[in-house]
Parts: structure tokens; C-alpha cells; sequence
């Protein structure tokens, strides 16, 4: 039954925000943690980056169906930003997700039936005080603040982008999502499709994710934050090829 994991349908799902968080790690940190044949997605031949999604989507189901077989989740994907090059030579620009939470066990279990990408439940608590938006959990042990005020927020202090513009070359999401069996030497393509996709530049005030800690990543620095809003978006069917 393994062949389910490898996304065997559509699906839907209309994001109500999407908050993204990139860091930038010098490419030799996060080299070890993806497969062949992928390979990272650099910036300036020195960058890569490893993003934390939070994710709150409504109707989550299978494309096409009606609205109430949907399910509302709160997502929360780590992912690295990587580049594989198909069987055609076309380059992709796309995500290699290296875990994934939700807050509803249901999520994770079908999660973890149709994907790869790992899934486990946690407590997801949100909160809005004085223009002050924070998001947490306890299980998990990360935290976000943000000051949803500022909307002329400026790029993150050691930042190694210049402008908005390059920042949102490597904001995510990214066209493909991408898993490799090394030892079938497959890989497994997912393409996201996406409408009215503008995101703004969020004034991040403090940050705390247990799980990129716990990775001994060196000279990690928050290269971007961006946040989405009211969007619908669907991934395909995931296809699969074998690599040379």
C-alpha cells in the first residue's frame, strides 16, 4: 500500500493565511538533510534556506468534491528550498518537506496515508492583543510574535537579501514539492496551483522553533517573513519518475 503516499489525487483547500518564515544557513548546513538527486536552492552560491509554514486552511478534501466533505487544519510544514532537474532537463525550483505538524490527529493520520511528509499532532494556540499577533504551542515548543500594525515592515536585521524583491524569490510557496526514495532511485513530484498569490512583508518581533534547534544548524539568520491571505489553492496528483 505504499504507492497511497505518493499523493494519489488532487486536492483542494482555501488557505485563510499563510505565514511563512525563511532562514537562511550557510549551504553546507543543510546539505546532509536532503536526498539525491535533489539539491539546494542557493542564493548568491553561499545561502540556502530552510522556511517554517503556518498554514490555516478551510474545506481541506480531495479536488472536486463538495464543500462539507472538507475539514479545517491548522499546517505547519518545515521544508528546505531545493531545485531538481527531471527527466526531461527542465529545471524545477521547488520544497523537500522534512516534517510536518497539525493540531487534529485526523490530519495526521491521513496526512501520513497520502503524503511523505511526516506528520504528527500538536496544541496550536493563537492569540491577537494591541496589534500584537502571537502563535504557540506548548508540545512543540515554538512561538511567533508579530506586529500586524507595521505595514511598511522592513527585511530582518542580518538578513542576506537587499530588498523585498529578492526576499520574495525565497518566500515560498514554490511551484513543487518534491520526496526521493533513494533506494527506488524515484521521485515523487507535487505541483501546487494557486490564484491571487500577493504576500506581504510581515514585522516579525520574536521567533522560537524548538524543532530548527534541535537540528544544530550554525549561523542560521531570518532571511524573510511574509504572510498571505484568502487564497484559494490546490495540488495535483503527484507523478513519479524514476532518476538517472
Amino acid at each position: 500500500m505504499n504507492f497511497l503516499k505518493n499523493h494519489p489525487f488532487a486536492v483542494e483547500a482555501f488557505f485563510d493565511s499563510s505565514l511563512v518564515f525563511t532562514f537562511a544557513v550557510p549551504k553546507e548546513q543543510l546539505e546532509k538533510f536532503i536526498p539525491a538527486p535533489l539539491t539546494l536552492d542557493l542564493y548568491q552560491d553561499k545561502w540556502a534556506f530552510i522556511a517554517v509554514a503556518m498554514v490555516q486552511t478551510r474545506g481541506l478534501r480531495p479536488k472536486g468534491f463538495p464543500r462539507f466533505f472538507g475539514n479545517d487544519f491548522f499546517l505547519i510544514g518545515y521544508r528546505i528550498f531545493v531545485r531538481y532537474t527531471n527527466n526531461d532537463r527542465k529545471r524545477l525550483r521547488g520544497l523537500y518537506i522534512i516534517k510536518s505538524e497539525t493540531d487534529t490527529y485526523k490530519m495526521e493520520l491521513l496526512g501520513n496515508v497520502f503524503s511523505r511528509y511526516n506528520y504528527t499532532t500538536t496544541d496550536i494556540q493563537q492569540d491577537t492583543a494591541s496589534g500584537i499577533r502571537t502563535i504557540h504551542s506548548k508540545r512543540s515548543c515554538f512561538s511567533i510574535s508579530i506586529d500586524t500594525h507595521n505595514e511598511l515592515a522592513s527585511l530582518p536585521k542580518d538578513s542576506p537579501f537587499t530588498d523585498w524583491k529578492d526576499a520574495r524569490k525565497f518566500a515560498g510557496p514554490l511551484p513543487f514539492t518534491f520526496s526521493s526514495s533513494e533506494k527506488d532511485k524515484l521521485v515523487l513530484i507535487v505541483e501546487g496551483v494557486r490564484q491571487g498569490w500577493i504576500p506581504k512583508p510581515i514585522d516579525v518581533i520574536a521567533y522560537k522553533f524548538d524543532f530548527l534547534d534541535r537540528l544544530n544548524l550554525k549561523d542560521v539568520v531570518l532571511a524573510n517573513a511574509f504572510e498571505i491571505e484568502n487564497v484559494p489553492y490546490y495540488w495535483k496528483k503527484g507523478k513519479t519518475e524514476v532518476w538517472k
